[in-house]
């Protein structure tokens, strides 16, 4: 678990509504994020695991709003965090090939090279994931 808001680690954090459009504003974020820090090269894959986090929380999380934080860890890695105020975790599963959802934890394990996870939090959960640009697949 990383430790943000503590001023020894860089990072941007935002608060938005628990609806669809929030998961376009948590890229805008990263992609700032992103770009201040010089780390393009993990862009696509920052933004698809943090459209898959938001995703999850919007469909699944109780109350009206979340927090999407990216923090960067170091010269080549970032920590992203969404913090929502429902308890239950988020499932991996198996989806049938003809599923038009269900691949998004997938996805989330296959970009931060399996290092993400969920921390209970007394009031709901942060479900988070790492990703490296050792990490990101070639094209």
């Amino acid at each position: 678990m990383v430790e943000t808001g503590t001023g020894t680690l860089p990072s941007y954090a935002q608060t938005l509504p628990r609806i669809p459009e929030s998961v376009r504003r948590a890229r805008h974020l990263v992609r700032l994020a992103l770009a201040a820090w010089d780390l393009d090269g993990l862009r696509d894959a920052v933004e698809v695991v943090v459209s898959e986090l938001m995703t999850n929380a919007v469909l699944h999380a109780r109350r009206d709003a979340v927090r999407v934080t990216v923090t960067r860890l170091g010269s080549e890695r970032v920590h992203i965090a969404v913090v929502d105020l429902a308890r239950k975790s988020p499932q991996t599963r198996p989806a049938a090939a003809d599923e038009e959802s269900g691949r998004g934890l997938e996805s989330v394990e296959k970009l931060s090279g399996g290092n993400w996870g969920v921390d209970p939090l007394p009031w709901g959960k942060r479900v988070w994931a790492e990703c490296a640009l050792k990490d990101v697949p070639d094209e």
